[in-house]
């Protein structure tokens, strides 16, 4: 995997980050730029208002999204569980209505 690096203006390379803001209209997006120029606000990429930056540790490697969707819905329930009403899974099992299957054991 590449490390993501931008040229400054001093010709150096510098290391990027993912940083997450928050739109009021919007919601949450990402913006990726050098480690160290992330400011408090910018503007969104969707309606152009003023975002508020989200502080919360930058994403130094990009995950694929799935991956990234797994490890947001497992830091939101520890604080706000889900609540399953069934187990997830395949189809119940078809009962049969023949009266000799009735005899059979079951497991």
């Amino acid at each position: 995997m590449q490390k993501a690096t931008a040229r400054t203006k001093a010709g150096r390379e510098a290391a990027m980050a993912t940083f997450e803001y928050r739109c009021p209209q919007d919601g949450n997006f990402d913006v990726v730029m050098p480690i160290g120029t992330a400011g408090p606000s910018t503007s969104c990429p969707r309606c152009g208002r003023p975002a508020t930056r989200v502080f919360s540790a930058p994403r130094l490697t990009r995950m694929p999204a799935a991956l990234r969707e797994a490890v947001d819905r497992t830091e939101r329930s520890a604080e706000q569980p889900e609540v399953v009403g069934r187990v997830p899974g395949g189809r119940p099992a078809r009962r049969s209505t023949n009266p000799a299957h009735a005899r059979l054991p079951r497991w």
